[in-house]
């Protein structure tokens, strides 16, 4: 099959379910969406199943390509100061460019709660988030044990909901209107700055030792 019409099918695909939600996610949608005669979708994923499997593989593709792309940016690719540059960059990117994708993937979630084979789907992609939070805490030489990357990475996922919904009072109250400064409270709040500590937890350390 043709992979350039395959991609831009996947892509259309993306683009209904942010706008249309599940019920709006049809062969037929996503062929008016991509511009193509009707039936090409169906030619290329012949069920609904395969259809929300496509949208699932193509946010994932995307996420990566974006994360990838902020890891490679900036003057470092290591460190506190990168690593919160590039949680910031994350969540502008879902705010801006990345929104229909990340849409379409909460729409993913909540068809997985009824849906057990996509669940499954589902669940390695976002233990897989778990995981490249770990690497990158690591990166910038930051603590990376469960539980910080359980709070980094949850922190981040809330945030997106929130963040897509725009509601200002809601914004402000999480502190989402500064997307910059958010990040990097989240990560001074999940590991914090040495001096933070201070001499009782330095006390603390040599007793563990």
């Amino acid at each position: 099959m043709n992979q350039e019409r395959r991609d831009a099918l996947r892509d259309a695909a993306v683009a209904v379910l942010a706008e249309a939600g599940g019920r709006g996610l049809t062969h037929r949608a996503v062929d008016t969406a991509a511009g193509v005669p009707l039936g090409t979708a169906k030619n290329y994923f012949p069920s609904r199943d395969t259809l929300l499997r496509a949208v699932a593989e193509r946010c994932l593709e995307q996420y990566r390509a974006v994360a990838d792309t902020l890891a490679g940016a900036g003057p470092a690719p290591d460190g506190r100061d990168a690593l919160a540059l590039l949680l910031a960059g994350l969540l502008h990117d879902a705010a801006g460019p990345g929104r229909a994708r990340v849409l379409a993937y909460l729409e993913l979630q909540a068809e997985a709660a009824r849906r057990p084979w996509l669940a499954a789907l589902l669940d390695p992609i976002a233990a897989a988030d778990f995981a490249a939070h770990a690497r990158r805490l690591r990166r910038a030489g930051l603590p990376a044990g469960p539980a910080q990357v359980r709070a980094l990475t949850l922190a981040m996922h809330g945030a997106l909901r929130h963040l897509l919904a725009g509601a200002p009072d809601t914004l402000a109250a999480a502190g989402l209107d500064d997307v910059d400064t958010f990040a990097r409270g989240v990560l001074s709040a999940v590991c914090p700055e040495p001096a933070a500590y201070g001499p009782e937890a330095d006390v603390e350390e040599e007793e563990e030792r």
